[in-house]
């Protein structure tokens, strides 16, 4: 029997982490709100929002001395997407320009109005840096607004600047130098440091030097059991994404599940491999999603019940990989940690999950329709027993 993995269709975040290190040698020309290492010694990205005026100020630096471009699509590709590309000549002059893209080809110059404003930019030793800014939605059709909750960042370079014909910028294609983050850009938090939970107790649900495939998309699924030197119910306090740093650009996000109480599998031998392949044996788990991905700290008064007599004995922690370029001998040990608090807290944490079954019809767009409303319903012994 085929058992997909994906019981419901659901809506997950995947948040970009913030690291300390940035590889760029080129200080930013100001101070920002978020900074984000897209790509180890390759990319690095800093952005402030100015809500007064309703306006996004970016710094984009990229390990190159050809165009660099960086943009906010609809789904993750071209087709859609609103680009601020830009270089520096060879004079030190900076060129910006506003561009969109109908489809898997060089985008066009924004034939409307010039949203996407370029600062200031140099070039220091193999890097272009390059400041720019925007509005969060400037009404122009050539334009994808920046809005509350997840944008998609489309990034992309070249290793020369474009070819200038009749005083105009002609691009060659970036080949597989294009990359794609998830990225809420108005709602980024910068997570707490790590040292704050220093001396605490601690678990992983980790892999090990698990060999990903060159398939472009894998899905991997591991079962894990709390470590049973935690006899007594305890109390998650924090948990954050552990990524291994040499696969940064291909891990896309994971997701941790509840299994059933009832579940049962054999602890010298939990089961892990592709999601799909697992079959049957993952049906008692996928019902509920526990945690997802970045650095979180749970409220003060409550806390994630683990182990005891928690009824929750086993989970599920889902990898995916966008092997875009389909890339080979690359091994992963990616997890998720969780730091558990001397004393237990007021509540217990618990996870309702909302979805729509998963099969043929559960997001079927009738043909010509503009709008498409898909109705879940919970029912009423629920919210009553939960007293919500």
């Amino acid at each position: 029997m085929s058992f997909s993995f994906f019981s419901f269709v659901i809506l997950s975040i995947g948040l970009v982490l913030h690291l300390d290190a940035i590889s760029s040698p080129i200080p930013p020309y100001t101070n920002y709100t978020y900074a984000t290492e897209l790509l180890p010694d390759l990319a690095d990205l800093w952005w402030s929002i100015d809500d007064l005026r309703k306006e996004i100020t970016f710094e984009f630096h990229i390990k190159t001395t050809g165009w660099i471009a960086l943009g906010i699509s609809p789904a993750g590709g071209m087709i859609g997407a609103d680009i601020g590309l830009g270089w520096i000549d060879q004079s030190g002059q900076l060129h910006f320009e506003d561009r969109y893209a109908y489809g898997f080809y060089q985008p066009m110059v924004d034939n409307t109005t010039q949203d996407w404003f370029g600062l200031q930019g140099c070039e220091l030793n193999g890097w272009t840096a390059i400041q720019f800014k925007r509005l969060l939605d400037t009404c122009d059709i050539m334009d994808y607004p920046i809005k509350s909750g997840t944008n998609i960042v489309i990034y992309a370079y070249s290793l020369k600047d474009p070819i200038i014909i009749d005083g105009k910028a002609t691009i060659k294609y970036h080949g597989d130098r294009r990359y794609t983050r998830a990225i809420p850009l108005q709602s980024y938090a910068n997570p707490p440091p790590e040292s704050k939970f220093a001396g605490l107790d601690y678990f992983d649900f980790q892999l090990h030097n698990y060999s990903i495939p060159s398939n472009e998309t894998t899905y991997h699924c591991t079962v894990y059991k709390v470590p049973a030197k935690f006899p007594k119910r305890r109390h998650a306090i924090a948990y954050k994404a552990i990524i291994d740093q040499a696969n940064i650009d291909i891990v896309h996000h994971m997701l941790m599940y509840e299994c059933n109480p009832s579940a049962i599998f054999d602890d010298e031998n939990l089961p892990s491999g592709i999601c799909d392949d697992l079959g049957e044996v993952l049906i008692p788990c996928p019902s509920n999603i526990a945690t997802g991905w970045a650095i979180n700290e749970f409220p003060d008064i409550a806390g994630y019940p683990v182990g005891g007599d928690f009824e929750i004995k086993y989970y599920v922690v889902q990898m995916h990989y966008n092997n875009m370029h389909l890339m080979s001998n690359r091994t992963d040990s990616s997890g998720i940690r969780f730091y558990l608090g001397n004393e237990l807290r007021q509540y217990d944490i618990g996870y309702l999950t909302l979805g729509q079954d998963s099969d043929a019809t559960a997001i079927a767009i009738p043909p010509y329709d503009d709008r498409l409303v898909i109705d879940s319903y919970c029912p009423a012994l629920v919210t009553k027993v939960s007293n919500l």
